[in-house]
């Protein structure tokens, strides 16, 4: 077993040992028109830029053959970890180390794309209104100026009440429309909220895209399987965040559900006990968005076929740290 834990390290450690020379002779190269420049530590690759303030525009553009990678770092208590470096990590995309690391940046202030879907199902009415309250005080603590949201709701169908915009009013006011009542259709919704809202978002920026999904998980009415919703979450980039609405002392099907969705997105699924946590859990949400690392590579041997590619991300520094990061990416398809 020690040999096999070596090897693992030795090889988690590459995968940033090769790209860490790329990467400063990168920047070498970029900065010998100017000597001053050259001497700088924080010099970054041809297309890293600093990190901006909240309120600042992000303008970092992503090509096709490069992954953005946002993730969050926990101790073996579920506190967030900061202050890591570049070579804390390893990396394998698709079994293989990155071809080039391009940037790396912590407690990243990319620009927000979020996703409110509330379950209006009929076995949610009791508690409703203190859903539709803390969902509102979510978006009011964490939306900036660069940020926007809409907002839905889904029993057997999808209710848009308020599509993509960075006012509080119409995003409260959208939330506080919706009415519960109905089967619930939950992987379908998911999959079409997936594809509608996120896939196609055009951006010429780099941004974060989170889906809040507020359930307990049960399904009775879709034609879309758990797994074909998580790929189309997947293939558009999407965090997915889950608060189950059952606060019984009974683990149903629909808390696994809830966990795999989240578990394979990158994003947490939290199960209060009671109702009141509800509100605790958007803020631990909150606290996630702002408190994470943006890493952007060129992954090795891409190929534009459409195929999922795995990420392995790994902490090499602290034996209890773990990174929660999506468990992988669809390339995507050449250009016809």
């Amino acid at each position: 077993m020690p040999m096999l834990r070596n090897r693992f390290l030795r090889l988690t450690i590459a995968a940033f040992g090769v790209s860490m020379p790329v990467l400063a002779a990168a920047a070498q190269n970029a900065a010998q028109p100017a000597a001053p420049a050259a001497a700088q530590p924080a010099a970054l690759a041809p297309n890293q830029a600093t990190s901006p303030t909240p309120d600042q525009p992000f303008s970092l553009r992503i090509q096709a053959n490069e992954v953005n990678l946002v993730f969050s770092v926990t101790d073996k208590r579920g506190h967030f970890v900061t202050g890591l470096k570049q070579e804390d990590f390893g990396l394998l995309d698709d079994g293989r180390p990155p071809e080039r690391v391009l940037r790396f940046v912590q407690q990243t202030n990319l620009p927000l794309r979020i996703g409110i879907m509330l379950d209006t199902s009929s076995s949610v009415h009791s508690r409703f209104q203190f859903e539709q309250d803390s969902a509102s005080e979510f978006l009011l603590q964490t939306l900036h100026q660069n940020d926007r949201a809409f907002v839905e709701g889904f029993d057997v169908q999808i209710d848009l009440e308020q599509d993509y915009t960075n006012k509080i009013d119409l995003l409260s006011s959208g939330i506080h429309k919706l009415r519960p009542g109905g089967g619930t259709a939950l992987f379908d919704s998911l999959y079409k909220t997936c594809r509608d809202q996120m896939l196609t978002l055009a951006q010429d920026i780099a941004v974060r895209k989170v889906i809040i999904l507020i359930t307990d998980g049960e399904d009775n009415y879709s034609r879309v399987l758990e797994h074909e919703a998580i790929q189309e979450c997947q293939r558009a980039s999407t965090n997915i965040y889950t608060i189950s609405t059952n606060i019984s002392a009974t683990t149903t099907k629909g808390d696994d559900y809830l966990r795999d969705i989240a578990e394979a997105t990158g994003g947490v699924a939290f199960f209060p006990e009671k109702l009141e946590e509800i509100a605790v859990n958007f803020k631990n949400i909150q606290e996630e968005l702002r408190s994470q690392y943006q890493l952007v590579y060129r992954p090795a041997n891409f190929k534009q076929d459409g195929s999922f590619r795995t990420i392995y991300l790994q902490p090499i520094r602290g034996n209890n740290f773990v990174a929660r990061v999506k468990k992988g990416y669809f390339a995507p398809h050449p250009v016809q």
